[in-house]
């Protein structure tokens, strides 16, 4: 029998939202986790140090897309949710190696999805009440917004603009299928932009601010004027353990910060916060070191969220500002710069190169 010390299946749990999550779960409910990651180049364990040698927590190395594994966790630990994290999610990488995201993010939720299915129709009534799947997406399956535009809702077309966001899209009609076909009890979260602490450094935030401190240039693609809507990453954590407790099946909820920023405005209150922290600088101004380079294909102008839903119906709201928000993740990478030196490694400057050479 199901019961609320059954464990989660978490997938992607080592990643940069997913090791929030888990952190956050057991700091707030405190119940066992089963914590499934490939561990690619942005799964990082140092990020779950914290949890090491705690009971109820369990890691497993391995692939979404791997059904024999998939299968003998959900008859070993019998979880009475599924937490599906795990996916490639860098929109750059995604133009220049389109195949693997429709890899992992297609087929490894259809993998996923199928044997989430098959454990599920065996279970007793009760217990498939009780059961949920909670999909984690983006939100960049609803394309690109005009300025004055109304911010995304849960009924917005899909319109992705790039092989990462059609990817999540893909993934997204799989779940709601899986959910109107079967009736496998599947929740969905498409979320805005997340910053935060343990952020890889190849999105756009902790890729300035390591740039920053070192004084090497600082990229702005194009004008700098593409706006997104900023989320904190412990903020979105907590929204996903409230949309599991509370999300109805078959719904979606968009998970927002309410915080458009446009990217050279979002740089230059980061720059002028490493002012600030680090006083003694060569490089102070840091706001100098920006520099423009060709805009990326595909690029979308505007994301906002309407994540009016999630506060009526599950009875969340973002904690953190934009401003504090910021300062808290500067704080952390100023005073965390050895694992940034860890993460970055000889195949992420290569990365860096490929994806920068000639703009």
């Amino acid at each position: 029998m199901l019961n609320q010390q059954s464990p989660l299946l978490v997938t992607g749990g080592a990643g940069f939202i997913g090791s929030h999550f888990v952190l956050d779960w057991f700091a707030a409910v405190d119940t066992p986790l089963v914590n499934l990651d490939k561990l690619t180049y942005a799964g990082n364990l140092r990020n779950l140090e914290p949890l090491a040698g705690r009971a109820g927590y369990t890691f497993v190395r391995g692939d979404i897309r791997d059904r024999a594994l998939v299968d003998s966790l959900l008859r070993q630990h019998r979880p009475r949710a599924i937490v599906h994290l795990a996916a490639e999610s860098h929109v750059d990488r995604s133009l220049v190696g389109p195949g693997e995201f429709l890899d992992t993010n297609v087929h490894g939720t259809f993998v996923l999805l199928e044997a989430a299915r098959g454990y599920w129709q065996e279970m007793p009534a009760e217990d498939r009440e009780q059961f949920r799947f909670l999909h984690v997406s983006t939100d960049e399956v609803y394309g690109s917004l005009k300025p004055g535009d109304a911010p995304f809702e849960e009924t917005f077309a899909f319109r992705p603009n790039s092989p990462y966001a059609a990817s999540k899209a893909a993934s997204d009609m799989l779940v709601r299928a899986w959910h109107k076909s079967y009736g496998l009890p599947t929740v969905v979260t498409n979320c805005s932009n997340n910053y935060g602490p343990m952020q890889f450094p190849e999105k756009l935030l902790p890729l300035v601010l390591d740039r920053a401190i070192h004084g090497q240039p600082l990229p702005i693609y194009g004008d700098g004027m593409q706006v997104r809507d900023w989320l904190y990453v412990g903020d979105h954590a907590a929204a996903l353990r409230v949309a599991l407790e509370r999300g109805k099946p078959g719904e979606t909820y968009n998970i927002g910060g309410w915080n458009e920023q446009a990217n050279l405005h979002t740089v230059t209150m980061l720059c002028a916060l490493l002012d600030e922290m680090l006083p003694d600088s060569p490089h102070r101004p840091h706001a100098r070191l920006m520099t423009s380079v060709a805009d990326r294909p595909g690029h979308d102008r505007r994301y906002a969220i309407n994540a009016t839903k999630a506060e009526r119906e599950l009875g969340w709201r973002p904690r953190e500002t934009f401003e504090t928000g910021l300062r808290k993740t500067v704080r952390w990478y100023l005073d965390n710069q050895d694992w940034v030196e860890e993460v970055t490694s000889g195949a992420y400057r290569q990365w860096m190169e490929t994806n920068y050479a000639g703009r």
